[in-house]
């Protein structure tokens, strides 16, 4: 937790650096100052097809997952900066957004297994 999950498309499938959008989420995560990087899961999503209303041709969108408890100001500047860092590295994509949703802690769950970690340097797998 937190989760970054990145829904991507353009025409050519090779046109977008998938590492780099995930490199850059993990990034920002880390500097946004509203987590821990070594807690930050980020993958990368691409449809099968996509039909825009408006006749783009390409985008990023990220929904990221958050346990509530963060202030709407953190969230924004965390979504501003990520838009930011894509538009900047990804200049020729039509279409980026961000969404940041808070999840109940309540109803929150998970299982790990320890002793399976890696390092926060640990090259980032496709």
């Amino acid at each position: 937790m937190p989760h970054f999950v990145i829904e991507h498309f353009t025409e050519d499938p090779d046109a977008l650096d998938t590492t780099k959008v995930r490199e850059i989420a993990l990034r920002v995560a880390g500097e946004c100052g509203a987590m821990d990087r070594r807690d930050v899961k980020v993958r990368t999503v691409r449809p099968d097809a996509i039909l825009f209303g408006d006749g783009r041709r390409s985008f990023i969108h990220v929904t990221i997952s958050l346990l509530a408890g963060r202030s709407d100001d953190k969230k924004r500047a965390l979504a501003e900066m990520l838009v930011g860092a894509y538009r900047e590295a990804f200049g020729e994509i039509e279409a980026i957004s961000v969404d940041v949703r808070d999840m109940n802690p309540a109803c929150y769950k998970k299982s790990l297994v320890e002793g399976r970690t890696q390092a926060p340097e640990a090259e980032i797998a496709d």
